[in-house]
Parts: structure tokens; sequence; C-alpha cells
């Protein structure tokens, strides 16, 4: 036990100085070869049993592991969409990770289980589906809940699908799914591993806003139709990636209804706002839809991964996966099997990632999560209009939530020379230490990428990074 107590103290007194540090921090790459080597030279040399515990060196692994990543707590930190976390949810995190409770099973993880059930019961209030119907289970990240989902919705088309195979679809047409031009990668990557292929994605046309232009939509899958295509899902967004936009649920609902579609809407980075009252219209229209993947270690702030997959209906969730397995499902269910959710997710070993957000919901409430989506939000909003007072910068669309899509176009430079203009000053922004964006190629051009996730970024800062763009882009 003393010696437990003086690991956590000595990563303890390394986290604190790294919180506190507010300076302006962006990515400092280093070489994988001198990484490496300063990695090795931590290692305690081979030696007849365990060493006796090493202070120092544990710091310097520390320091090392907290010095090389991306500084997410950093006011220069404006480019992916994982964010700094609550330092709270961090120490619940390390709570599991002591304790072991794998969570799929009750038995495991007796208040990981009741307290999913807890957020599923708190945060359906926003989403509104049936309290008596919906269901809800955690996994491991995005990509995973939108192959769970997708496979729930082709074992309801194709209920023999999972046992047969591609020979279980009898006649010319093919089964294919319906997306958005700007639909994750991992919604391809499950046609893939789903074996349906990425030949059979039916990708729907974008509006100026790069939503899916619901007018298009249904001419869309008709030719499909025609083409031997059996469209059995339509994916929309909340948040897509490249820039921030949303969907009209309602509007794709309506017709997924008239084509008995399933509805699954990939919420990983938008579905935060619903817990907002100021932004949850964002969304109207989700309780509608048939499941909503929604990633908490984006703007729910808690370490990842952390996902919460929805489902309208709760008994659909016993159709993504169709086993058996005397080892861990039992044959007679109970009060205790009932919250069991191994049957319904991928993972049997499963960290019980609920933990990070549960506690904070239970002593902050929802006003922690709304506050800082509110404020990340309105910050964009803010950035926006400073940079189209820019004569030297150009807008791509005006945020929905906290992604925001720029390009610097300083006079003289011709039309052919603006995609390599953004991808080098983003290099250039990158490598100089300070800041850390992204960039993503919008209509086809590279474009400037800030999204706001951490409370710490203000508009000065902002200001100073419009700077080092401007430095950057003049170095060419």
């Amino acid at each position: 036990m003393q010696l437990f107590r003086e690991n956590a103290e000595t990563v303890l007194g390394r986290l604190e100085k790294h919180l506190a540090d507010h300076s302006i921090r962006g990515l400092e790459l280093t070489d994988p070869a001198h990484l490496t080597k300063a990695a090795r030279a931590l290692m305690k040399a081979e030696g007849e049993g365990p060493a006796p515990f090493d202070e120092d060196r544990l710091a310097a692994i520390v320091d090392l592991y907290v010095r090389t990543g991306i500084q997410v707590h950093s006011p220069g930190y404006m480019g992916r969409q994982f964010s700094g976390v609550v330092p709270l949810s961090g120490v619940v995190d390390f709570v599991s990770s002591v304790v072991n409770q794998p969570s799929s099973f009750y038995e495991a993880a007796q208040l990981p289980s009741v307290a999913e059930r807890i957020m599923a019961e708190e945060l359906n209030r926003f989403i509104g589906f049936d309290p008596e119907r919906f269901g809800m289970i955690t996994t491991s990240g995005g990509s995973l809940a939108n192959l769970t989902a997708l496979l729930a919705a082709r074992n309801r088309a194709f209920p023999g699908y999972w046992s047969r195979g591609g020979s279980a679809v009898r006649g010319p047409e093919a089964p294919a799914i319906a997306v958005g031009a700007d639909a994750h990668y991992s919604v391809s990557r499950a046609a893939g591993v789903m074996g349906i292929g990425e030949d059979r994605i039916v990708r729907l046309p974008l509006d100026e806003h790069y939503r899916i232009d619901t007018a298009r939509v249904r001419p869309v899958l008709e030719e499909a139709e025609r083409q031997g295509l059996n469209v059995f899902c339509l994916v929309a967004s909340a948040g897509t990636t490249p820039t921030g936009a949303f969907d009209a649920l309602d509007e794709l609902a309506v017709i997924a209804r008239e084509r008995n579609l399933w509805l699954h809407v990939d919420g990983a980075h938008g579905a935060s706002l619903l817990v907002s009252d100021e932004l949850r219209h964002k969304l109207r229209g989700v309780d509608q839809v048939d499941s909503l993947a929604w990633d908490a270690h984006k703007m729910m702030f808690v370490p990842g991964p952390c996902t919460l997959l929805f489902y309208r209906d709760g008994a659909m969730a016993r159709g993504a996966f169709r086993q058996t397995a005397s080892y861990v499902f039992d044959e007679q269910p109970d009060i205790y099997t009932a919250l069991d959710s191994g049957d319904k997710n991928f993972e049997c070993t499963k960290r019980p990632m609920i933990m990070t957000l549960w506690v904070l919901w239970a002593i902050y409430g929802k006003s922690l999560f709304a506050d800082k989506i509110d404020y990340l939000c309105r910050l964009t909003r803010e950035v926006h209009g400073i940079l189209e007072k820019q004569p030297d910068f150009e807008t791509l669309h005006e945020p929905d939530a906290n992604i925001l899509c720029f390009r610097y176009r300083p006079e003289g430079v011709r039309e052919e020379e603006i995609h390599e203009l953004q991808v080098n000053i983003r290099n250039r922004v990158k490598s100089e230490g300070r800041f850390f964006i992204s960039k993503v190629d919008v209509d086809k051009v590279a474009a400037l990428r800030v999204v706001m996730m951490n409370h710490q970024v203000t508009t000065e800062h902002v200001q100073m990074l419009l700077g080092e763009i401007r430095k950057a882009g003049q170095a060419r």
C-alpha cells in the first residue's frame, strides 16, 4: 500500500503541474527514433527479480508521456475533436483502472451497469424516445457504435445474413447503405467489414451548407433501386467531421419511413448539443430515428473512449449479434442478467467507461456540460465573425456548432495555388509548436479547420493564431 501511495503521489504531482500550465502550446513532433531512444533509456536493465521502485524514473516517464502528446488543455489546441477532460473524470478513470471491473456483465461491474442504465434514462430525456421501449449500450468509440447499429439494421432487413452470409439474400438486389457525402469514414469501413462493400455505398448529395440535400434524396434512392441496390439503411450526421454540419433529421425521418429504411444518426460529435437548451434544436427530429451514436469523449469532456449507442426500440439491440456462449450468457435470466450488455455489444471485456460521465453528471449535473458546450459554440460563431471582417481570409460556412473551416487568401495568390498554400500553412503552424489546427478538403480544395474543444481558448488566442497563419502564409 505504501508503494501504491508513492506511485500515485509521484504521478499526481506531475499532472498538477501539467494542468496548471496555461501557456500556449501546440504539437511538437519528435523524431520516432529519438523518442524510442529516450523511452529505452528510461527502462531498467535486465536483472534478477523486480527492480525496486524508482520515483525519479517514474516521474521522467510521466513527463515524457505528457510532453510528447497533443496539449489538449492548452489555449493553442484547436485542431481535433477529442477534448481536454474535466479533471475529476480522469480521477474516476484512474479508479476504474485500479479496481478493474469489465462492464459487459452485471456480476463483474455492478455499479457501472446501474450507472449505464441511469445515464441512459437521463440522456433519453433530451432524445425523446419512448422511455418504456428504448435501449442504450456503451461501446469503445463512435466507429464501433456505427458498425454495431448497421449490423442491427442489416440483420433486421436480412434476417438470415448473420448465419448464412450473403447467400441469405435472394434475388438480384444487393444490400446497400445510403450516406451523406461527408459521412465519417467509419461508415464505409463498416460496409467493408460487414461484407456489403464500399461500392454499395450510395452517396447522398449535399446542399450549400454541407448537409444532406433532402430535396435530392428521393431521386438518388430511386436511381439506386433501378441499379439493383436494396438500400436498407440511411445514415445521417449530427455534426459531420469536415464542417460540423447537422443533417435535417426530421425531414430524413419522413423519407426513411416512406421507404422502410433504418435511420441511423452518427452523432458522435454533435449529439452532446442535446443537453443545451440553446442548441438542442440542431437535432430536431432525433426522436424519430432508429439509432444514435453519441461520443461523450468529445463534447462531454471525459476520457476516451466513452460512446453511447441509443436504440429507439431496445429490442433491436439484440439483433446486432446473434450468438450463444454458455460461459457468459446465462440460461436463466434474472434481475441481474437484465443489466448485462454483452449480448448487445461487440466487446466482451469492456472498460466501465460510463463511470467517468456518470460521476460528473451526479456531482455537477447537466449545467456543467451545457455551459461548456454553449461557450465553445458561441466562441466559434464569434471567430466566424472575426474572419468575415478580414479581407485576406475566406470563411466557407456558418458554424453549426464548434467546427469552422476557412482559407487564407491574400491578394496575388492564383486560384491553382490555394490548395497547396493551405496545406503549407497548416504544416508550418504545426511545426512552430504554439498552435495546433487541422486541415480538411472542402469542395476538393484544402481548408484550415479549427475545432473549439477547450474552454481556455478566447478570441484573443484566435487573433494570435491568425497572426501565425499570416506569418506562415507569407513565408511561401
